[in-house]
């Protein structure tokens, strides 16, 4: 047994596991919209123009948004290696679906048109079971880390791919699921214009107090299992409380026409989504439903401190670098996206 529990994490190790949830939230607030406008786009759009009104609005930056999975990903890599080895190791099949769906929605946003009009439509399904897969099953991920796999000893995976799929988790999915969709709805209504912004909107309006419930039902899980664990000190009820509550007036929002609110109103859910995740499973990085002693801990799972010293320095460098960058890029292409003919903004041409 690895004695992950006999430590406690030094500064530098919470300063990595709070850094790498920073790089799953960012990567959840602006991949969620992304995937719930390629879930959506069946929905909002009534022709070929229609739908590429839909993706011109995320055209300049989805594969912008993806680098925040490759960067938390490769940090969890550095910082973590036993976290992330067990985790590939357990959830393989799973992270083999979610990066196969990734990399077929990629090609049909660089190949839809390039075609014939009948290649296009097979485009669309992936870019549609593209969002929709990876929105599903980061939820069922995140909430299997939290509620506990069959880990044994010295990080030993001892189940199978449906022990993945359990209630807590398929709930989770379900979650994530429709947060991003309703992101995607709001991010819609605030960056397209015509009859696909109506479309959203009115989408968004009946499909948010569906979010609601099925977020509070499982939020209201996550902080039931923390009390019977007596973990409730890192789950603090006013963090899932206002996620829920801002998420039961986006509806509203989206009636008045407070589209920037809205969409404000489904990031600030995302974020208090996962941020209850990650507080509830810290110190810890995934649970075993086995035995406590074999849960691994950040204190288990971290790398060398000079490693995460030598990352700290390169964080420290780069990150503003790529925000700045980032933030460059929504604001060149922040206006709304229109059928060509429809206002004095025409269709981008990105896509």
């Amino acid at each position: 047994m690895l004695g992950l529990l006999s430590t406690s994490p030094s500064g530098l190790e919470q300063l990595w596991f709070g850094l790498i949830t920073v790089l799953w939230l960012g990567y959840f607030f602006l991949e969620g919209f992304d995937f719930g406008v390629g879930i959506l786009m069946p929905f909002v759009s009534k022709d070929d123009l229609d739908r590429r009104v839909a993706i011109n609005t995320i055209g300049p930056v989805w594969d912008g948004n993806e680098v925040w999975l490759l960067t938390a990903g490769g940090a969890t890599f550095a910082a973590f290696p036993l976290w992330y080895a067990t985790v590939f190791s357990g959830f393989y099949l799973a992270l083999f679906v979610l990066l196969a769906a990734l990399i077929f929605r990629g090609m049909a946003f660089e190949l839809r048109h390039r075609g014939s009009a009948a290649a296009a439509v097979w485009w669309d399904r992936a870019i549609f079971w593209g969002s929709a897969l990876p929105a599903l099953l980061w939820g069922v991920a995140f909430a299997d880390f939290v509620h506990g796999v069959p880990l044994g000893a010295n990080a030993t995976w001892t189940g199978t791919f449906f022990d993945l799929v359990k209630p807590y988790a398929l709930l989770g999915g379900l979650a994530t699921l429709s947060l991003f969709t309703l992101h995607g709805a709001t991010y819609l209504g605030l960056k397209s214009g015509g009859e696909v912004r109506d479309r959203a909107q009115r989408i968004a309006q009946w499909w948010a107090p569906l979010t609601f419930v099925v977020v509070t039902a499982f939020l209201g899980w996550t902080y039931l299992t923390a009390h019977s664990r007596h973990e409730v000190g890192l789950v603090p009820p006013l963090l899932p409380i206002v996620g829920v509550a801002v998420l039961g007036a986006v509806s509203w929002m989206v009636r008045e026409r407070l589209e920037g609110w809205a969409f404000i109103g489904t990031a600030i859910a995302i974020l208090a989504f996962f941020t209850t995740l990650m507080l509830n499973l810290y110190p810890d990085v995934l649970v075993s439903s086995i035995s406590p002693s074999d849960t691994l801990t950040i204190a288990g799972t971290a790398s060398h401190r000079y490693t995460l010293e030598v990352m700290s320095w390169v964080a420290l460098i780069f990150t503003p670098l790529v925000l700045l960058y980032q933030s460059w890029t929504y604001w060149v292409f922040k206006k709304r996206v229109t059928r060509p003919g429809a206002s004095s903004e025409p269709v981008s041409t990105t896509i």
